[in-house]
């Protein structure tokens, strides 16, 4: 069966939903030595074809991509076309392969899995918009993915790694960064936000830094 023949088998197997993940960029590391640095990421849709990210660190046509998704396990691809918030890359799978993604999106599309209780105070979410700004301490400003975000903090991936303890505002959220995650850190803010409007200060600028 030809590679065309394979993709329009699965032309209507489609997943369109918010789910986090991680990607690397290998072609980004300065010198062979270097780690490859890990991003959060969200898909927004998959099929055994295609995939679209929103992501802190666009990646360029043609980039290849690696990127991991609890539910569809390691994908690879170039991307094909760097969109305002993230890409679309190509997966780089064989028939089995295909066939294979394509037997989880089904089961992911009409699964009603639960999911675990959260017990923190405040509630973490998913927020709609989930690229903004990170402003540091000098007036520096470099893109931004918020993971999730509560009342009273963020985890946050970027291209820079901020040290514990950093001051910095995410949009217009004023907080310090208080540990490092595996594909980023964690903000506390300087004051629990109402829960109303709290996605719209964070798609703010910041006013300004208190160190």
């Amino acid at each position: 069966m030809s590679v065309l023949s394979d993709v329009r088998r699965h032309d209507d197997v489609r997943y369109i939903g918010a789910l986090t993940g991680c990607y690397t960029l290998a072609e980004r590391r300065e010198t062979a030595q270097d780690a490859v640095p890990v991003y959060a990421c969200r898909l927004c849709s998959i099929s055994p074809v295609q995939a679209v990210i929103v992501a802190p660190v666009i990646a360029q046509q043609a980039e290849p991509v690696s990127m991991h998704f609890q539910d569809f396990g390691v994908l690879r691809g170039p991307v094909v076309r760097p969109t305002r918030t993230g890409f679309v890359l190509d997966l780089e799978l064989d028939e089995a392969e295909r066939a294979k993604l394509a037997a989880k999106i089904r089961w992911k599309k009409n699964s009603g899995r639960s999911q675990l209780i959260d017990k923190r105070e405040f509630k973490r979410v998913l927020p709609r918009h989930p690229r903004t700004v990170m402003t540091m301490a000098d007036g520096s400003m470099t893109p931004c993915f918020v993971i999730d975000i509560s009342q009273s903090g963020a985890a946050v991936s970027s291209s820079i790694l901020p040290a514990k303890g950093t001051p910095l505002a995410i949009g217009g959220l004023l907080g310090r960064v208080v540990r490092r995650l595996d594909v980023g850190f964690a903000v506390e803010f300087i004051a629990v936000q109402p829960l109303e409007g709290l996605e719209a200060r964070m798609a703010m600028h910041s006013p300004g830094l208190v160190t």
